[in-house]
């Protein structure tokens, strides 16, 4: 064991608490897979990254990312919240983009003012859901059938299963039952209010949808405050077939008394991109 530079760093939010909460290792170099799952489960937060020497021609760095009993191919916030640390610590990109390696391949992350940004991997899956896996959804959260109004695959690493419900209201009002959605990793969107192109001031009105996210964790199921990787799935879904205007800020987190919010953004090239602001809450050295 040694002493390694450390960060707690709380993403899609620029005030303390009220984002979701990422442990970075900048140094990962020598640790084991094994090592690096009983730190993350150790710290009791969702995901927990490691930095490491890149391997893939154009990387800046290289990420592993885990989270409860498992380590992930991609995930969005681990990937801004790593992003901000990498650079707080002294990291210099090689380009105009910082470019991660990750499980799914290169992703690139622009600086956009306080905002961080990467461009969304693309769907390994999409459509909609089977039947069976919708009327599973449906009991599992405690609505009836016909309040789903639509539905879609949204894997980009996690496989997301993406379900829209009429407002917001009814997102926030969900009350889960892990014991049907076990083994499911689903994203619930709803609009909240009139959905329009809107501004990127992350306040109040400002935000078009309501997201909450279910995923399985050591204790069963676990709601993440802030979900990159979902928010980035549920954008290519919902812009693409005309339900999202090409750039919102969607909240994340309300039910969990945090207020984060996601910046998406399509580009002229097609590309969507998700941001939001990081903040380093914790800052040090760990002992691994």
């Amino acid at each position: 064991m040694r002493l390694r530079p450390f960060q707690q760093v709380d993403v899609f939010t620029s005030v303390p608490y009220r984002g979701n909460p990422v442990a970075v290792v900048l140094d990962g170099d020598g640790l084991s897979t094994e090592e690096m799952q009983d730190f993350t489960n150790w710290t009791n937060l969702s995901e927990a990254t490691f930095v490491l020497p890149p391997t893939q021609a154009g990387a800046d760095y290289r990420l592993r990312i885990f989270c409860p009993g498992r380590e992930l191919p991609f995930a969005g916030h681990p990937t801004l919240g790593s992003c901000h640390a990498w650079l707080q610590a002294g990291g210099k990109p090689g380009g105009e983009d910082v470019v991660q390696e990750c499980g799914v391949g290169l992703i690139r992350i622009r600086r956009d003012g306080e905002r961080l940004a990467f461009a969304a991997p693309p769907l390994r899956k999409g459509g909609a859901l089977p039947e069976e896996d919708v009327a599973l959804i449906a009991r599992g959260l405690g609505i009836p059938h016909g309040d789903i109004v639509d539905h879609a695959w949204c894997d980009n690493g996690p496989n997301w299963r993406g379900v829209m419900l009429r407002s917001a209201e009814q997102v926030l009002a969900l009350k889960p039952d892990a014991s049907i959605l076990a083994g499911l990793d689903v994203g619930v969107v709803g609009p909240r209010g009139k959905v329009g192109v809107v501004g990127s001031r992350p306040q109040g009105d400002d935000c078009a949808f309501e997201v909450r996210a279910f995923f399985p964790g050591n204790n069963g199921m676990t709601e993440d405050p802030v979900t990159g990787s979902l928010n980035a799935a549920l954008a290519q879904w919902l812009i693409g077939s005309g339900q999202a205007p090409s750039a919102y800020v969607a909240a994340q987190g309300t039910a969990l008394g945090r207020a984060g919010r996601v910046h998406v953004q399509r580009d002229a090239q097609g590309e969507t991109w998700i941001g939001g602001a990081s903040v380093t809450c914790i800052e040090g050295q760990v002992r691994l």
